[in-house]
């Protein structure tokens, strides 16, 4: 799974900040349970099947749910949050649904959903964080997942930092490529990749920014900066765009790019790093994070009182060597 993927996951989260904290209360599942055992069903409803990492999300989790044993629904609310709630309160209602995944696309539309399977005992695993549905701590029958955009944006800065030690004596001017407005994660990427640069290799000076939308954007707005700062020698991006237009950037301007570390991890990407042309990549693993998902739900299946968990979507720096 790609940037796409990451991006349209990072989406759901950014719609749940606009969720506003309801009291917190915690309603509990029902004493007696569900009236007969769950169905071998997960019901996944993600933000939309158009992108087509979602699209290839969705085949993931069928031909790994079918592995297991278990029928797989799947739903296409196309960002429609009121469609979203519909379509799973229906699932929820007719005994359909044995577990659900959902990637919402507005959490605060799906709190009374949520509680309501809550209180049928379906094993649910949400996006995001229990303060994004409304609660103030984890809960039964639900896990969360989320990407932890702090560790993510820790580690890019501390690859340049490393990439700039080895290769530059420590000293580089350095065009930070950061994402648009909007995006989910941003502040806390941005800002800690700064941090961990300043501590990685503290000569270290960031002189220019520029916003990286799409590539063609990207390679036009960062060859502009170079016009101004000639000797910026690295790059840190914070997407797959950002760090692919830094490198056709450099080649349009006959300069080497001597360190470019990016947050992503694409195909193109990983191929830019295994060639060389890309220091290291910190790349979110989704088929990974898939497979704990599904694990973590069919497990929840057999005690859905059981107090869920807060997952991670695990995360690995690639570089050349592996």
């Amino acid at each position: 799974m790609t940037t796409p993927l990451r991006q349209a996951l990072a989406l759901g989260t950014a719609v749940a900040l606009l969720a506003a904290c309801s009291s917190g209360t915690t309603p509990a599942a029902t004493s007696s349970g569900p009236a007969k055992a769950l169905p071998k069903t997960l019901v996944f409803s993600p933000l939309s099947l158009q992108p087509p990492a979602l699209k290839g999300l969705s085949e993931g989790v069928q031909g790994y749910g079918k592995s297991k044993g278990w029928q797989i629904q799947v739903q296409d609310p196309n960002f429609d949050p009121n469609k979203q709630a519909q379509s799973l309160n229906s699932v929820i209602s007719s005994g359909v649904a044995g577990a659900l995944w959902i990637i919402a696309v507005n959490p605060g539309a799906l709190k009374q959903t949520v509680r309501s399977a809550q209180a049928k005992g379906i094993p649910q695993l949400l996006n995001g964080v229990p303060a994004d549905y409304g609660f103030d701590s984890l809960q039964p029958g639900i896990t969360f997942d989320v990407i932890d955009y702090k560790a993510y944006g820790q580690s890019l800065g501390e690859q340049l930092g490393k990439c700039i030690n080895e290769k530059l004596g420590g000293n580089a001017e350095v065009l930070f490529s950061q994402s648009a407005e909007g995006t989910a994660g941003k502040a806390d990427i941005e800002n800690t990749a700064l941090d961990a640069l300043k501590k990685a290799a503290p000569n270290a000076k960031v002189v220019s920014t520029v916003i990286a939308k799409d590539r063609p954007g990207a390679q036009t707005d960062i060859g502009n900066s170079l016009q101004g700062h000639p000797n910026v020698a690295a790059v840190m991006a914070t997407n797959d765009e950002g760090a692919l237009g830094a490198t056709g950037a450099f080649a349009a301007a006959n300069k080497n790019l001597k360190c470019l570390t990016e947050a992503g991890g694409n195909d193109e990407v990983l191929a830019a790093v295994k060639a060389g042309k890309i220091y290291s990549s910190v790349a979110l693993q989704f088929e990974a994070d898939m497979i704990q998902s599904f694990d973590t739900l069919a497990a929840m299946q057999s005690d859905p009182k059981q107090v869920g968990k807060q997952l991670n979507v695990p995360q690995k720096i690639v570089t050349a060597n592996g």
